[in-house]
């Protein structure tokens, strides 16, 4: 049986999808994500939104994007002022979602759609949290697939008790406790699957291949990938400031072995001038070693600064098919400064 809501009662499901220039995918995005849709009419009829959030694309998206919600008004667009980042454009839509289940997922179509109906099906079963796990991954290269692999790995190890799946990025659905309770969350330096696994809840996994880009380019080079995972070990792991313990003691095991050394020759050596390598060596880890931990507690220290500055993590320029409450209200949390994170809206369609 077909659900039916009120036009005032919230929808059963929301899609958040965080783009930006993808003018290319757009066209093949809404036609898969429409046959998505009517796929999922016996267990949401048509009690749906599609919240694209526009991250200050440069190319034709947001006009593009503007036009599917002039024939659609269950298409709803937030326009950021400028490139917020991936992180904070998914924020920016799991604000603004009012579904009893949110879908996060990428504009790209490397998060196939039709993975949804298998996460909706184990929500109907309980959970609250259903996250995608990459099975295969085409179109990526060697390195890619094995230092992705590496990374997750080795962030697990070092999170301990907190649980991150490894090989699953942030495509997922999420029931409404854990969306608010992630709206809660407002730190500035965004890993928001790693987020999700802090608040808890049951949770579980369907597997999938993830396929190529259907078009354009990744919006994630390495210089982006290695600050996305630097955040990622520092917003939940202090074991990188512990690392200065333990290579305060390998150099102090180095320096006692070199004082025998320098004792010995001193006393049972030919007495010629040796030790010159030695010095070098022991200058050069000694070094070494502040150097790391230095730039190590820069990294903290940094989102010590970027925290106490509070300011808002997005700024909206434009809105599109958003209800008036929606633009103010985040379900009973007003807009402003230090409540949610985001500036007041300055524009709405």
């Amino acid at each position: 049986m077909m659900i039916q809501r009120g036009p005032n009662e919230p929808p059963v499901l929301s899609l958040v999808l965080p783009l930006y220039d993808e003018e290319a995918v757009i066209p093949e995005l809404d036609r898969r994500l429409r046959a998505l849709l009517a796929t999922l009419a016996p267990d949401v009829g048509e009690s749906w939104e599609v919240i694209f959030v526009n991250d200050g694309s440069k190319d034709r998206s947001l006009s593009l994007l503007t036009e599917l919600a002039a024939a659609e008004p269950r298409y709803k667009v937030l326009s950021l002022s400028r490139n917020f980042g991936h992180q904070t454009a998914i924020t920016a839509g799991l604000d603004r979602a009012n579904g009893e289940a949110v879908v996060v997922m990428d504009a790209d179509l490397q998060d196939p759609p039709e993975v949804v109906g298998q996460m909706v099906t184990r929500w109907r079963e309980g959970f609250d949290v259903v996250f995608g796990v990459r099975s295969r991954r085409h179109g990526e290269t060697v390195f890619k697939r094995l230092t992705a692999a590496l990374y997750y790995r080795l962030l697990r190890a070092m999170l301990g008790d907190l649980s991150i799946p490894v090989d699953a990025g942030d495509f997922r659905l999420m029931s409404r406790p854990v969306v608010l309770t992630l709206r809660a969350l407002r730190e500035q330096h965004r890993f928001v699957r790693g987020l999700v696994g802090w608040v808890g809840f049951r949770q579980t996994a369907v597997h999938y291949e993830r396929p190529a880009r259907f078009a354009g380019e990744t919006k994630y080079p390495l210089r982006k990938m290695l600050r996305f995972a630097i955040d990622g070990i520092t917003s939940f792991s202090t074991v990188p400031l512990r690392m200065a313990t333990w290579l305060g003691l390998l150099a102090g095991m180095t320096s006692l072995g070199g004082v025998g050394w320098a004792l010995w020759s001193k006393f049972f050596g030919s007495g010629v001038v040796r030790g010159w390598t030695t010095i070098m060596i022991l200058v050069g880890l000694g070094s070494s070693a502040q150097l790391l931990m230095t730039g190590i507690l820069g990294e903290y220290v940094g989102r010590i600064y970027e925290e106490v500055k509070r300011r808002p993590l997005y700024v909206v320029e434009g809105e599109v098919n958003m209800a008036a409450a929606e633009s103010r209200e985040l379900r009973g949390m007003p807009v402003k400064l230090g409540a949610n994170g985001s500036a007041p809206v300055r524009r709405s369609s």
